[in-house]
């Protein structure tokens, strides 16, 4: 089986969220695929058992590998209870890129892909300030440590071997199958719920799964992707009244949001010990793609109307 690039893609990741619709998308379009996990990959491809909590060797298993698609990772946690979260992180979202990636640079892979986290950079923006490719690297939690040191890590790789590495940080990525605050987001919105929030004027970064992994596959042939760190969302930041809205009207209902002071809200979480998830709903986080846009020609074609339909749609099911 061959492709218009000729080009075989090792994925990492292929049973999650995004790793499994990149795997389909990939499988479709003809690319050749070899797989690396715990558990095989959901369309037809060479399969590779692989844990990264444990020392592994896969060099000559990528020895066909010519692009590298790094997904799997320890997800972030909002409610950590290990005793040491960042031991956890380190171990899972950095030594074992850190690894994988120098395993593949023997093997001959040309490029390797990484999928970070805006969260290398911090957890919040303020107001005309979004997050580029070049902003400096601060994160504020374990989770996002962990992508910040592997990504420091993969440029010493790519210096050092001359192996491309591609870096791509997403901010919040949703589509059907999404979990989390995301899908209770739209749990709260199918209520209907009369909710203070309309007088929220803050602005967050999305990028819907279509769109990421669109993304993705660009970074794989594209010839000026490599050695690149790119931003990615859907280019259309949204307040969470916005957001709200928008999740409301997805199910058919006319948004009931009421006016309330910011402050009082951001002081009401407080009170009752929700203030991490008040920081989301209250603050803004946005991301600049320009640079990704110029760069790669590629502009984010799934609109969140469409995405917030199909994700109702695949719960209704």
């Amino acid at each position: 089986m061959s492709t218009v690039s000729g080009k075989t893609v090792g994925i990492t990741g292929a049973s999650g969220f995004v790793g499994a619709s990149l795997a389909h998308e990939l499988s479709s379009q003809g690319f050749p695929l070899v797989c690396l996990g715990r558990s095989q990959c959901p369309v037809d491809s060479s399969f590779v058992s692989l844990d990264l909590g444990a020392d592994f060797d896969v060099t000559e298993d990528l020895s066909s590998v010519d692009v590298f698609v790094h997904c799997a990772a320890r997800a972030h946690v909002m409610d950590e209870t290990l005793a040491s979260p960042l031991d956890a992180y380190l171990k899972a979202n950095t030594s074992a890129t850190l690894r994988l990636a120098e395993q593949a640079a023997a093997a001959g892979v040309s490029r390797f892909i990484y999928l970070s986290s805006v969260k290398a950079l911090g957890e919040s923006t303020a107001p005309g300030e979004p997050f580029r490719y070049d902003s400096p690297l601060a994160p504020l939690d374990d989770y996002g440590v962990s992508k910040a040191r592997a990504e420091k890590g993969l440029q010493a790789i790519a210096a050092r071997t001359g192996m491309e590495v591609t870096i791509i940080r997403p901010p919040l990525v949703y589509g059907p199958g999404v979990k989390a605050n995301f899908a209770s987001m739209l749990g709260l919105a199918n209520r209907n719920l009369p909710l203070p929030l309309a007088s929220l004027s803050n602005k967050r970064s999305l990028v819907a799964l279509d769109n990421l992994v669109d993304l993705i596959i660009t970074c794989i042939s594209h010839p000026d992707a490599g050695n690149q760190t790119f931003m990615v969302s859907d280019d259309h930041d949204v307040s969470t009244p916005e957001l709200l809205a928008a999740m409301t009207r997805a199910h058919g209902k006319s948004p009931r949001l009421a006016p309330c002071p910011p402050g009082l809200l951001s002081f009401g979480a407080s009170l009752v010990g929700k203030r991490a998830v008040a920081d989301r709903l209250l603050g803004s986080l946005q991301v600049d793609i320009t640079h990704t846009k110029e760069v790669l020609g590629w502009a984010p074609k799934a609109r969140m109307e469409d995405v917030l339909k199909q994700c109702i749609k695949g719960v209704s099911e």
